[in-house]
């Protein structure tokens, strides 16, 4: 068993955190398309939620990320995708590279407050011509005395229009694809950067999303994560904690899909019977739940593996690929078991059913992952030599 009693007592803490600050306010955060991010991160912040694995020095709890598999498990009972996307962003996509490689002014002045919630993160690496094609992205530095000048745009951002700094994935040079990459700290009210547009997307309501575009950013050097032309190798090991995340936040709503039809289906009755007394759909939810906790062994097995140090990229590859597609098959299973009710906003599993497509694309769409499997698997075509 991964989790001891520690970890359950902060799942309890989180829980009732949830309960209390979180869930009552979903369903208007959904309708106004974004939630209040400052606000609520300060009060996770103030109850250490936002940095259990990061360092003691900078207002972390300094725990092992067994802990933050936990966290993102927990996160999984808010009752829609968006606000427990937005949180991850803030402790496994946009901090991690800071925690691990950022000087200490760099970790001083915005890990820190990270941590505390005192500032909102984001990543920003996906671009219009580069999703998870991630060495193809466009955006630029160059140097000009002790500053770098960005140029370029960001697409898919997640809290985009409320963050105070982005952890910016930028080409420092002319080099191979994979050496001219870096990572640069970039405080959001730069002049230069221009929120071109919030995005309107079919799931992930209450996530603000932004494009946002940068015309001769000037940020100090002193903002450059780790080594210069490291960037793209520190972002594939943040993918690494992002890919464990989603394993860990797509389990309870998985599980929540599945007991909530349950009890519908006890209740609806068709051709004198209960819907559930249906052997191909009790069977079904009996095959879809074994498959959940195929997911869960899987996810904890690759987090157990990562604590102790080992590569887990392909486990984590195949927790992701898991996740996103086993999503899909249990929304659109269980909708269909509501019938008529299923095709209507008011049911709660229409939140997951658009929320959770994104599973199969965000952080690396699933045929990445396939040619990350692939890879370690020694079955991908060689690439010939002209």
């Amino acid at each position: 068993m991964i989790y001891g009693a520690e970890h359950r007592e902060l799942i309890r803490s989180l829980s009732k955190f949830i309960d209390q600050e979180i869930n009552p306010h979903v369903d208007e955060w959904e309708k106004d398309g974004a939630f209040p991010a400052h606000e609520l991160f300060k009060k996770l912040g103030d109850q250490g939620f936002l940095g259990v694995c990061k360092p003691e020095e900078y207002g972390g709890l300094g725990l092992d990320y067994s802990y933050s598999l936990a966290i993102s498990e927990t996160l999984g009972q808010i009752t829609c995708g968006g606000v427990p996307m937005a949180i991850g962003v803030q402790t496994d996509m946009a901090t991690p590279a800071l925690a691990r490689f950022g000087s200490d002014y760099v970790r001083e002045t915005y890990l820190k407050p990270a941590i505390a919630g005192d500032y909102v993160a984001c990543i920003g690496v996906s671009e219009p011509g580069a999703g998870s094609d991630v060495a193809a992205i466009k955006s630029h530095a160059r140097k000009d005395g002790d500053d770098y000048i960005i140029n370029g745009q960001k697409m898919w951002i997640t809290n985009g229009a409320q963050a105070d700094f982005m952890c910016m994935l930028v080409n420092t040079s002319d080099g191979a694809m994979h050496e001219s990459k870096s990572l640069v700290v970039v405080p959001m009210d730069s002049p230069g950067i221009t929120l071109a547009r919030k995005l309107d997307k079919m799931g992930m309501r209450s996530s603000d999303t932004a494009q946002l575009f940068f015309e001769d950013v000037r940020v100090p050097q002193r903002n450059l994560i780790g080594e210069e032309g490291k960037g793209f190798a520190y972002q594939m090991q943040q993918f690494q904690e992002e890919r464990l995340w989603a394993a860990g936040a797509g389990l309870k709503p998985l599980e929540k899909a599945i007991n909530d039809v349950i009890d519908y289906t006890r209740t609806r009755e068709a051709f004198g019977k209960p819907l559930i007394d249906n052997q191909y759909i009790h069977f079904r939810l009996a095959e879809l739940l074994t498959e959940v906790e195929q997911l869960r062994s899987l996810a904890y097995r690759a987090v157990y593996d990562y604590v102790r140090g080992e590569d887990v990229t392909m486990l984590a590859s195949m927790a992701k690929l898991k996740v996103g597609r086993l999503t899909r098959e249990i929304a659109d299973a269980c909708l269909q078991y509501y019938g008529g009710m299923g095709f209507m906003n008011e049911t709660p599993i229409t939140r997951l059913y658009r929320d959770g497509r994104l599973s199969s694309i965000g952080g690396g769409a699933d045929e990445v992952m396939l040619g990350i499997i692939c890879k370690y698997m020694d079955t991908l075509p060689k690439q010939r030599r002209g």
